[in-house]
């Protein structure tokens, strides 16, 4: 739970959310989720957090910081999931070393009513151990639903849709069954009613832009549409900034502009682009400018939890 006063905790130590979204909030979202035939349940998930990251454009490498910042932040102890919710462009499972064949259940399956959605979870934990060489998390503390890579399957979602309200349940599920700390939603780029549902039931929505105009007007967008969803807690990062750029300058100016927190400022990498979305950047180079910064966000959003 992201709040100011003294939260409450559970067995673990962790903060227990006791349903800050209520009938206030309801009757303020409401509204603009029933234009695209949504609904939201008044009763909240009762532990962990929900952790989405947005962007109102693609490639501004939302997905490499979703999954650099899991890992930091499940190194810090928590207990982490990771949801792709771009059914339309999935990648998550490629940065995750997931092949297509080994893929089996995915969150396209809990959406069409095959299975509950722990079931299309992976634990890989153990595999982030193996890969470091080095203990980096607890073996059975770090989990991934994937979205089917299957082209049949992104065209079913395309052509049919699907209910977006089972997110919602999907999510609070994962929170109990998978006992976690930590859920982070990895959202299709834009505003789509997916988008609305996953930033309405988050504690915490981490919008990504890079220093380019067209990300500039759209992450003005997403804020509006944050705040009018009474998203408790928002933070900017600022992604692929040129080293020629003064970064506490494009700080100053986006906090200013938005009137929200940047949370990190983060250089353009040629050792990035390298590694071209084949591996979780954090893990590959844990001594790297660009993961120090992320480490830093990581403390930043553990801190508003407390």
């Amino acid at each position: 739970m992201y709040a100011t006063e003294r939260a409450a905790r559970d067995s673990r130590g962790r903060p227990i959310n006791k349903g800050r979204k209520g009938a206030g909030l309801l009757a303020s979202v409401s509204p603009i989720l029933r234009g695209y035939g949504m609904s939201v349940d008044v009763h909240r998930h009762g532990r962990g957090s929900i952790v989405a990251l947005h962007s109102f454009r693609g490639g501004t490498g939302k997905t490499s910081i979703t999954a650099s910042l899991a890992l930091a932040v499940a190194q810090h102890g928590a207990r982490v999931a990771i949801v792709d919710t771009d059914l339309q462009s999935p990648g998550l499972h490629v940065l995750f070393n997931l092949a297509e064949d080994t893929l089996g259940r995915t969150l396209n399956g809990f959406l069409w009513g095959a299975y509950d959605i722990e079931h299309a979870s992976f634990d890989i934990g153990a595999q982030l151990n193996t890969r470091a060489g080095r203990p980096i998390t607890h073996p059975d503390s770090f989990f991934l639903v994937p979205a089917s890579i299957k082209a049949g399957e992104i065209s079913r979602i395309l052509r049919s849709g699907y209910d977006v309200n089972l997110l919602d349940a999907g999510f609070r599920r994962l929170l109990e069954k998978l006992d976690l700390d930590y859920l982070f939603v990895d959202t299709h780029p834009g505003i789509q009613a997916e988008t609305l549902l996953c930033l309405s039931v988050s504690d915490l929505v981490i919008v990504v832009l890079r220093p380019d105009q067209q990300d500039f007007q759209g992450t003005a967008v997403t804020i509006e549409v944050a705040r009018k969803l009474a998203v408790p807690n928002l933070l900017l990062v600022i992604n692929s900034v040129l080293e020629s750029f003064d970064v506490e300058q494009v700080r100053l100016q986006a906090e200013e502009t938005y009137a929200a927190t940047v949370a990190g400022v983060l250089r353009r990498s040629d050792d990035l682009l390298r590694l071209a979305s084949s591996d979780v950047f954090g893990l590959c180079f844990p001594d790297h400018p660009w993961t120090r910064e992320i480490g830093r966000i990581a403390d930043r959003m553990l801190s508003m939890a407390h």
